[in-house]
């Protein structure tokens, strides 16, 4: 027993590392594979839950290509169990170190078999709109508690100090507020549109059309306000490098998803890039996060001199 203790890490290594990556990418696969299910119309491929149908676990031939996709879903969820109780072991000994790495650690571990649960009332109600949507937004979540744990891990406890001016983080706070009415008004949208994930199942019963503008609109609010701290933080003295990279890739990113919005507007909602968009609003959001957390990274000794900063936190960030 002793041996196995010390086999666990007492500082952050690269076991550590490389499931805090893994973490954080599976959780923005299975929003992927989640979509494929639902674009696919195989939502109820396994009609029941927990088990596939009521007489087995697992998929049948007769269930065909729907029930592959469904199962191979759910399978999925069992992979991020595993990296999830991978994490939570590794930082046993860390936990009195780093004790917010092991909270994090328990909170994705929990967070996945309450996916699993809204899943399963996903299939019971049989795809109702709004609870598919809540199953897409606490996918959201633990990607954004994945994003904030491997920040952590790759660049310590959170500091006491702010490395940015107090225009950089205000623009920081309004861009992740604003990203967030987008996703959660994406969510609405597609709750009215054609891709549900089964033929007989129900829509929201909104209006479409200006739920698409209702969408759209935040998001030119987040480009513009992601293009304001890439000029802004172009300066080295303003940002760190994690903070520049992370904002420069969310725009990147933003750009795309903008051009993929106005993609599926003009040509009936395609269903390979209704799957992109929903993938990439994760990497989005995970890069926003990143880009968030990054603020309080030291500054440069050009940021301290030209902009002075409290030696406490003002907000609990």
């Amino acid at each position: 027993m002793n041996s196995l203790w010390n086999w666990l890490p007492g500082v952050i290594d690269r076991r550590i590392r490389v499931v805090a990556w893994a973490s954080l990418v599976s959780q923005i696969v299975i929003i992927g594979t989640g979509g494929a299910v639902r674009l696919t119309g195989s939502g109820l491929g396994c009609p029941t839950w927990p088990r596939c149908t009521e007489d087995s676990l697992i998929s049948t031939p007769e269930m065909g290509i729907h029930g592959i996709i469904e199962f191979g879903n759910r399978l999925l969820t069992f992979v991020l169990a595993i990296i999830a109780i991978a994490m939570f072991v590794l930082l046993l000994r860390l936990r009195k170190e780093r004790p917010e790495l092991f909270r994090l650690s328990i909170l994705l571990g929990l967070g996945i078999p309450g996916q699993a649960i809204i899943g399963g009332v996903t299939v019971l109600t049989n795809l109702n709109p709004y609870v598919v949507g809540l199953h897409y937004v606490l996918s959201l979540v633990l990607v954004i508690l994945a994003s904030v744990l491997l920040y952590r891990v790759r660049r310590g406890p959170k500091r006491d100090s702010w490395g940015v001016p107090v225009a950089v983080r205000g623009l920081s706070a309004a861009l992740i507020s604003v990203l967030s009415i987008s996703l959660v008004m994406g969510v609405v949208t597609t709750g009215s549109g054609p891709h549900a994930g089964d033929g007989g199942a129900a829509r929201n019963g909104l209006d479409s059309w200006l739920l698409q503008h209702f969408h759209a609109w935040p998001s030119y609010v987040v480009l513009g306000l992601i293009m304001t701290l890439i000029a802004i933080t172009r300066a080295p003295a303003l940002a760190g490098d994690t903070l520049r990279r992370s904002i420069t890739g969310a725009g990147a990113v933003a750009l795309v998803q903008i051009g993929l919005g106005l993609y599926q507007a003009r040509n009936g909602l395609p269903e390979w890039s209704v799957g992109l968009h929903m993938v990439l609003a994760a990497v989005l959001l995970a890069l926003v996060t990143t880009a968030l957390l990054s603020g309080r990274e030291v500054p440069t000794k050009e940021a301290v001199d030209q902009f002075p900063q409290p030696e406490t936190a003002t907000s609990g960030r």
